[in-house]
């Protein structure tokens, strides 16, 4: 007979938008945003991100009221930055990242994720700009993440954790090794996608004994390693690369996750895990199922 895991006590498990097919604040291809948190909470799920803004309720009492209603609780917002680009987009990103960090405030949660721009768009592949970053670009993603980080603290109670992510100029564990040698711990931590990172060749749970003192949140992701290698060869934009099932239904994929959920405990503080299938575009009837079995699979793992 087989023992259970451990349970995974500092682990908090959740899902998102992401998983039900959803890139955008509004798109028909999407599943619609009450038929979302139905299901989310079906699934077995309690926590949730807001995805992109505007696709869930943006007023904070009525996203409030609707989250309760179904027993969720929302884990973070997302932002997309371009900050390499130095003080010429301050204000720009400022506006954009101000809106969902009140509302993120808002609803009680206490972290905001922050992606990278991409450097090629992630549906027609057109080269946006140069893929690698000159030291003065390197400086000024560093020092204007830091700056994000204090203005979200100070302002809104926040915590910043960056996310690497394919298509965007932190991505390898190399680059992202320099981006973190280059911020200061105590305004920018990780937000560790273990899909984006072995997407871009790195090892997760090597990331979580590497950076532990960085880490401050986790998505949980794999990555199908036949459909990657054929991107990897072709040299395919991620959103197409989505669109073949580049990211697939857990445990079929890498890397592992018992193996991460079991690193990420052993680091000693509480974590969110969110899983992250990227599903853009799917029918309205694939997300749930996948999203029961998903975390079925993630209660045998330890995670409860």
């Amino acid at each position: 007979m087989t023992s259970s895991p451990p349970a995974l006590t500092r682990i908090r498990i959740g899902s998102a938008p992401d998983s039900w097919g959803v890139w955008f604040p509004d798109d028909p291809q999407q599943t619609p945003w009450r038929r979302f948190l139905d299901e989310v909470a079906d699934a077995g799920y309690e926590w949730i991100e807001l995805g992109p803004y505007g696709y869930l309720p943006t007023d904070p009492a009525r996203l409030t009221e609707e989250t309760a209603a179904r027993g969720l609780r929302v884990s973070a917002g997302t932002v997309f930055t371009g900050l390499h680009h130095g003080p010429a987009v301050w204000e720009e990103t400022w506006e954009h990242v101000s809106r969902i960090a009140a509302l993120t405030q808002a609803v009680g949660a206490a972290h905001l994720v922050v992606i990278p721009s991409f450097w090629r768009d992630d549906k027609t592949g057109k080269v946006l700009e140069d893929r690698t970053l000159t030291a003065a670009q390197w400086r000024e993603l560093a020092s204007q993440t830091e700056r994000l980080g204090r203005e979200v603290q100070d302002r809104y109670g926040l915590r910043i954790v960056v996310h690497p992510h394919a298509d965007t100029h932190i991505d390898t564990p190399s680059n992202v090794a320099r981006f973190l040698d280059a911020t200061d711990p105590a305004l920018v931590s990780l937000c560790l996608d273990t899909g984006h990172y072995a997407y871009c060749g790195g090892d997760s749970v090597q990331a979580l004994e590497a950076f532990a003192e960085r880490i401050g949140y986790l998505h949980l992701k794999q990555v199908d390693p036949r459909i990657l290698a054929d991107v990897v060869a072709e040299e395919l934009p991620f959103g197409p690369a989505v669109g073949r099932g580049v990211m697939c239904e857990p445990p079929s994929g890498v890397p592992a996750l018992e193996p991460v959920l079991a690193a990420a405990q052993r680091l000693g503080v509480d974590l969110f895990a969110i899983v992250e299938q990227d599903m853009y575009p799917c029918p309205p009837d694939r997300p749930l199922p996948i999203a029961r079995r998903t975390r079925a699979y993630l209660r045998s793992c330890g995670a409860r």
